[in-house]
């Protein structure tokens, strides 16, 4: 069942698609050299930032101690729910064939990763939970990273774009999955500062964190 176009009114779906497979040739056949051809593969891979995980788990702890438990709990919630949301619920309604899988479209795309999942395209998962967590990190933490937070999203948008980039998926797949993701973090992170929110600061160190405030 293919909802996005159920709801649109004749031709409306046409134009977005022939605008979203124009924007894609252009991401990920015309805007390409061969530095991001090989860099971006690996940065948009999720065990690229296992490393970023475990310097948000030790700056939690550090700053604020064990009790900080429960925002590391609803950081892994929103990651969890965000991927469950997309994975689990959204694609399956909405079986959008990704542009490496689809016979129509396949000669125009340019595949990096030299595969393509057998799994749908929309949305994208990678963008659905990066953009999930950006949220609840920063909106959770904000005033402890000032300016620095919105690095948060600076990440979350390139291994968005990086998908496009390396063939696996639609722009507008991303974009959905951008906003899915930010409604979820915000939701989550919201629930987490009215409920529970973090415990006294205990320390800091610029060396982990040169916006923190004292």
């Amino acid at each position: 069942m293919f909802l996005l176009d159920t709801t649109a009114g004749p031709g409306v779906w046409e134009t977005i698609q022939s605008w979203d497979r124009w924007l894609f040739i252009r991401i990920n056949s015309t805007w390409t050299n061969d530095f991001l051809n090989s860099v971006v593969p690996w940065w948009r891979d999720s065990n690229t930032w296992i490393p970023l995980y475990l310097f948000l788990t030790l700056f939690v702890v550090i700053n604020f101690g064990w009790r900080v438990w429960p925002w590391i709990v609803f950081f892994v919630l929103t990651a969890s729910l965000t991927d469950q949301l997309s994975s689990g619920l959204i694609k399956g309604l909405v079986q959008r064939p990704r542009p490496c899988n689809d016979q129509d479209f396949l000669f125009h795309v340019n595949a990096l990763l030299g595969g393509c999942s057998g799994t749908f395209s929309f949305p994208s998962s990678h963008a659905t939970t990066h953009f999930g967590m950006a949220w609840f990190a920063w909106l959770t933490m904000k005033q402890y990273f000032n300016k620095w937070g919105y690095l948060f999203f600076f990440w979350a948008a390139t291994i968005a774009y990086g998908q496009v980039y390396v063939g696996v998926h639609y722009p507008l797949d991303v974009l959905g999955g951008a906003f899915i993701g930010s409604i979820v973090g915000i939701v989550t992170a919201n629930v987490f500062n009215s409920k529970i929110g973090l415990p006294p600061l205990i320390g800091y160190s610029r060396s982990v964190a040169p916006g923190i405030n004292e």
